[in-house]
């Protein structure tokens, strides 16, 4: 059941990339995620190349000049790497800045019959994804351990830990907007494992490299749908549509 309502807004979402107001979200999400990784790039190479310095002194080889050059490269392949990880904070900040442009065109297209939504300021968005964002770095810094230590399984405690902090915000995020902060969380406690689940199969492409530029704002999409199906099902235990 959980699946296919997770599939199910998967592909409502995918289904509408054509849109003019939602390709517009998506280009500049896109553009945004870019942007920031390549940023993030620069100045980590830059560290690199300011930690080196031009030339360096080696015992035995005496001063060498292209040192700077090999932790550059390395650098280069090191980020290719780390863009993984750095998607997943990526993410969260797209997901704050375009979810309302986003979940707009979405209801506008498939939920057309209900009232406007009310959206959150400013200063409380940006005040949760900082706090989120803490919390996203925080645990997957503490996560490095057992990434380390059960290291074939890596990739399956990455997705599990952070689709649940990325359900759990996605899915606040979506709901806070038609029901207010203290219902979304209600709804979240509720549906827990639903919407544990889609923020797993969310971050499995973040993942990806490239793929992983398009999922932020197909997440917000995918995830607006998941709420309105939950509120929408008499069997989910959820809320009922308000009508315009």
């Amino acid at each position: 059941m959980a699946i296919t309502l997770i599939l199910r807004a998967f592909w409502l979402a995918v289904g509408q990339v054509a849109d003019p107001r939602f390709r517009r979200v998506v280009i500049i999400g896109v553009g945004l995620a870019l942007v920031l990784l390549i940023g993030a790039s620069a100045g980590f190479i830059w560290l690199i190349d300011w930690l080196t310095g031009e030339s360096n002194w080696l015992p035995i080889l005496g001063e060498v000049t292209w040192l700077d050059d090999l932790f550059s490269w390395g650098a280069a392949f090191l980020l290719m790497f780390l863009s993984v990880f750095l998607m997943i904070p990526v993410a969260s900040a797209i997901t704050s800045m375009f979810l309302d442009n986003v979940a707009d065109a979405v209801e506008a297209e498939y939920y057309p019959h209900l009232p406007p939504a009310s959206h959150v300021p400013f200063g409380d968005a940006l005040r949760d994804t900082v706090n989120f964002m803490g919390v996203l770095i925080g645990v997957n810094i503490l996560a490095l351990a057992l990434y380390i230590f059960f290291a074939p399984l890596a990739p399956l405690i990455f997705w599990t830990v952070n689709g649940f902090l990325l359900g759990r915000e996605y899915f606040t995020l979506a709901a806070i907007r038609r029901v207010g902060r203290a219902q979304a969380k209600r709804l979240r406690r509720r549906h827990m494992v639903t919407i544990w689940a889609a923020g797993v199969l969310m971050a499995i492409p973040l993942s990806v490299p490239v793929l992983n530029l398009i999922i932020p704002i197909l997440g917000a999409a995918t995830f607006t749908h998941l709420f309105h199906q939950l509120v929408s099902d008499p069997h989910a235990g959820g809320l009922q549509h308000p009508q315009r």
